[in-house]
């Protein structure tokens, strides 16, 4: 692990860009003497690092006393991507404009990023826990479908908050069945873009015997702003 550039922001935490060979990433560290439980926070597909929205969690959540990270996986950010990567998202929004069937093209295009993500994820969660400033246990916040197959085939992830879910690839459905670590779903009543049943059929799925379901109304962009401080709460319970 490599760090690019490091700053110390006004609410004292120290942000800190990486590299891991090709993997670029954010690092946001509380002012604290003692090791910091570590949340990996990964945005939505195509999404970069640096959306604002991500960014304001990572800096509250950092400024609560956790240690935050973010990558671009392969195909988001400023990441390459593929000509097939590309048609594809415009197949699948081309699609779901005009109220077409989406499943198979969901299936062709996350499917594939979802397994070239999760071991980008495990090799920078290495590095970061080489860090003295980082201590365990992990959580994870964000994208569904990469955060189920992290937590299935990562034993280091102790607690996950999921958004959305209503598009889940079959397998990541699938392997809910496996995830037994505390949860917390949110899921936007209206949201335009992930069908609700589908989400409350994986909220169901979900092997957890602690599972928390916040269903707020509005569309995708509008999860309120205090789920960020109850999803805070949350990993509290089960990092600290």
């Amino acid at each position: 692990m490599h760090f690019t550039s490091a700053q110390r922001l006004d609410d004292g935490v120290l942000e800190r860009e990486f590299t891991l060979g090709e993997i670029p990433g954010t690092l946001w560290t509380p002012e604290s003497a003692a090791p910091a439980p570590l949340i990996l926070m990964a945005h939505n597909n195509g999404l970069p690092k640096a959306a604002a929205r991500l960014v304001a969690r990572a800096r509250h959540t950092a400024a609560y006393g956790y240690a935050v990270a973010a990558i671009d996986a392969p195909g988001c950010g400023d990441r390459p991507r593929s000509a097939a990567d590309e048609q594809a998202r415009a197949d699948l929004r081309r699609a779901m404009q005009a109220g077409e069937p989406v499943d198979d093209i969901f299936e062709s295009f996350i499917g594939p990023l979802v397994e070239k993500a999760v071991p980008e994820w495990r090799s920078t969660l290495d590095a970061l826990l080489a860090l003295p400033e980082i201590g365990g246990p992990v959580g994870y916040s964000g994208w569904t479908a990469v955060g189920i197959r992290l937590a299935a085939v990562e034993p280091r992830i102790a607690a996950a908050g999921f958004f959305a879910g209503g598009y889940v690839p079959r397998a990541q459905r699938e392997e809910a069945r496996q995830i037994t670590i505390p949860l917390l779903l949110l899921l936007q009543w209206d949201d335009e873009g992930n069908p609700r049943q589908r989400a409350l059929d994986l909220f169901d799925a979900f092997g957890s015997k602690e599972k928390t379901l916040h269903a707020n109304m509005g569309g995708h962009t509008g999860t309120p702003w205090f789920e960020l401080e109850d999803g805070e709460r949350f990993f509290d319970r089960h990092l600290k």
